[in-house]
């Protein structure tokens, strides 16, 4: 549980709401002290900034369908390869990784993958991701008949995650990636953006 201890002003009165946060170990450690100007005006977001990664292409074999589960209709499917292309990463996506993919009662698709891409210098990289697809029922069904559907058409994101031993590699163990997904017959296509 982390909680925080607001210390809001509003005209020149302040009023306070008492809290604490816990670290990793679950102890109580110190109160964090927020402050907020409410001036009459909403605080600005600060933009998303990214950069390009690269394109993640893969190919899929036929799925094993385990039917309606506790969490919903499960299906694991096994990736038999594919691509990184990218400026800073590019390489081979290796024979043996699986989308452990379930559907919800509300109908999104929720991934849940794992794969071992093998970079075009000899590098071993990790990678794994959650993401969802939600698609209305005629999109649903292109795609269930393996049709091409393209990404504007559904919501389809991935958050992937990197981790490798290669030095030449380590700032992928740094660095969070957004992916937008579209529908290939062969399998999906992700466009990744790090998020700077």
């Amino acid at each position: 549980m982390v909680s925080h201890n607001f210390v809001i002003q509003y005209g020149g009165k302040v009023e306070a709401s008492t809290s604490a946060i816990w670290n990793a170990d679950n102890c109580l450690t110190r109160e964090v002290q927020m402050e907020q100007s409410t001036k009459g005006s909403t605080p600005t977001l600060y933009p998303l900034q990214t950069a390009p990664l690269g394109l993640l292409t893969a190919c899929l074999a036929e799925p094993h369908k385990l039917g309606r589960t506790p969490v919903g209709e499960r299906k694991v499917v096994p990736v038999l390869g594919g691509r990184m292309e990218g400026e800073r990463l590019s390489g081979s996506i290796l024979p043996g990784g699986s989308d452990w993919a379930v559907t919800d009662a509300a109908g999104v698709l929720q991934l849940d993958v794992r794969l071992v891409i093998e970079t075009d210098d000899g590098a071993l990289i990790n990678c794994a991701y959650t993401g969802m697809r939600y698609a209305p029922p005629e999109v649903t069904a292109q795609l269930a008949a393996g049709e091409s559907v393209d990404y504007q058409a559904m919501y389809f994101r991935i958050l992937p995650r990197f981790d490798t031993a290669d030095a030449r590699y380590a700032w992928l163990n740094r660095i969070m990636v957004v992916g937008i997904g579209e529908r290939l017959p062969e399998g999906p296509r992700y466009h990744l953006h790090e998020i700077c």
